[in-house]
């Protein structure tokens, strides 16, 4: 039986946009020294609606902002049935001595984040890495990751998903629990 329940409705998605945007501007300022980087696929939405908001707020109209293909860094990489496809890389800046802002739309076992570093030394040696994540599934990790931004904490267990669903693709902008009994 699934049991499906909406725990971030478009107006809550909306206040954790700007709420999260400003605890970026609190902590970077005016973004001189700082980069955004979505991890791909589902992080460039979240990254791009924070680069749209922090445009809007901030003086520098030259925020970096780029999307990360973790494909080839993957632990599971040559594990999986059907095979990954890689995304085109768009990181068209160094991010030598840079605070680098990895974004990503559910942290759970940690394994996305831990690729996303290895492909982020690629690009240069940032001078720090911190992870913003619109959903942290709290008792999930397999790695010793913790997110500095959160939206929103979710105590979920193993038999339920987190589905973030996007306007740009989905239609409209929510965050679905499924729980799915066996």
């Amino acid at each position: 039986m699934k049991a499906e329940k909406v725990i971030i409705n478009k107006e809550k998605f909306n206040i954790i946009i700007e709420r999260l945007s400003y605890q970026l501007i609190e902590n970077h300022a005016n973004f001189e020294n700082a980069v955004l980087i979505g991890i791909q696929p589902r992080g460039i939405h979240f990254c791009n609606r924070i680069y749209t908001k922090l445009s809007s707020i901030v003086s520098n109209k030259d925020i970096k902002v780029g999307d990360l293909d973790i494909t080839f860094y993957r632990d599971d990489f040559r594990r999986r049935d059907d095979p990954l496809e890689p995304q085109a890389i768009d990181i068209n800046f160094s991010i030598e001595g840079k605070n680098v802002v990895l974004i990503d739309d559910v942290l759970y076992t940690g394994r996305s984040v831990r690729a996303a570093m290895d492909a982020l030394l690629a690009f240069g040696r940032p001078k720090s890495v911190e992870l913003l994540v619109l959903v942290d599934r709290r008792f999930s990790r397999h790695l010793p990751i913790q997110p500095n931004y959160v939206g929103k904490k979710v105590d979920a267990i193993s038999t339920e998903k987190i589905i973030v669903e996007w306007k740009e693709t989905n239609g409209k902008d929510q965050v679905i629990l499924i729980n799915s009994e066996k």
